[in-house]
């Protein structure tokens, strides 16, 4: 009897210790969707129109899916561009319910308006976004996007003739600018969808 005692004591700290951990984890999830909007205030420029963009444009009411490159970008970037394109068209067909950005992680080279023109010439769903040098890649480290200028020459470091490494995943933000999670450069594209599905019915 003493031992069965034991046995039903041990069992219900057992699961209360796992009613505490479920509690804690649900109360960690909620606190990051409940958090504050991702990244810094900024005021950069929209490549297409030229008109301002800032951080309230990631918290109009509508999810966002932003990431970040350079038109000189050999195959990241225009696979990206390509790909959320169609990933787009498949989840919002009308163009209504949810917006992307490209911001340009080299704007020394990607003035407004040579970003502008890369994006019309392949897409009508990603706005781009640049603006003076300083204060874009002030907003790509206040976003903690990982970017760096390698030169094609050692020997000439600042000559005109580098590329860029950079983050490349897709960030994906609520309506309230909020970050939900990431799509991976190469993702299963079923997979993909189904992320903008979520992050479409997260906002509803």
């Amino acid at each position: 009897m003493k031992t069965f005692r034991i046995v039903i004591i041990t069992l219900a700290l057992v699961m209360a210790a796992l009613f505490f951990w479920l509690w804690f984890a649900v109360s960690k999830q909620n606190d990051l969707v409940a958090g504050e909007p991702w990244g810094v205030p900024f005021q950069l420029v929209a490549a297409q129109t030229g008109q301002p963009v800032t951080e309230k444009d990631f918290r109009n009411g509508k999810p966002t899916a932003l990431f970040f490159g350079f038109t000189n970008c050999p195959e990241i970037c225009p696979t990206t561009v390509y790909e959320l394109t169609g990933w787009m068209k498949q989840v919002d067909p009308d163009k209504s319910k949810m917006q992307a950005y490209l911001i340009t992680v080299d704007p020394r080279r990607d003035t407004p308006e040579t970003l502008g023109t890369y994006l019309s010439n392949a897409t009508d769903r990603i706005t781009g976004i640049s603006g003076d040098p300083e204060k874009v890649e002030a907003m790509a480290r206040g976003f903690k996007i990982f970017f760096e200028k390698v030169p094609s020459d050692a020997k000439n470091p600042d000559g005109p003739d580098y590329t860029m490494n950079h983050s490349a995943s897709v960030f994906l933000l609520d309506g309230k600018g909020r970050f939900i999670g990431t799509i991976d450069y190469g993702e299963n594209p079923d997979t993909a969808v189904q992320k903008l599905k979520n992050l479409l019915a997260r906002n509803s």
